[in-house]
């Protein structure tokens, strides 16, 4: 049996990479990507502390974050999209600029 701090570590790790990723990349699929990696962090240690106290309020919570991101995922790609079209670019330094 593995224990609950292997999974406790594995997501610190993933939710720190998906930080590392967000802050320092330019693009808006990375950073989208980024923000997907923190959400399946949480989730990850969501799913093992519910397994470890033998709740199951962990894993119905993650139900729900698994729906808004999945939410999140097709407005989210609604928007890169209709950026790219515009603006033909999707690096973030450009797109934050206010001009047409």
């Amino acid at each position: 049996m593995v224990p609950l701090s292997y999974y406790l570590v594995l997501s610190a790790i993933l939710f720190s990479l998906g930080v590392a990723g967000f802050i320092f990349k330019r693009n808006l699929v990375t950073l989208f990507m980024s923000v997907e990696l923190m959400l399946n962090a949480v989730n990850l240690s969501f799913v093992a502390l519910s397994y470890y106290f033998r709740q199951l309020d962990g894993q119905i919570f993650v139900f729900f974050v698994m729906v808004v991101a999945a939410a999140e995922a097709a407005v989210g790609l609604a928007i890169i999209i209709s950026v790219f079209r515009n603006r033909q670019t999707l690096n973030v330094d450009e797109i934050s600029r206010l001009k047409l």
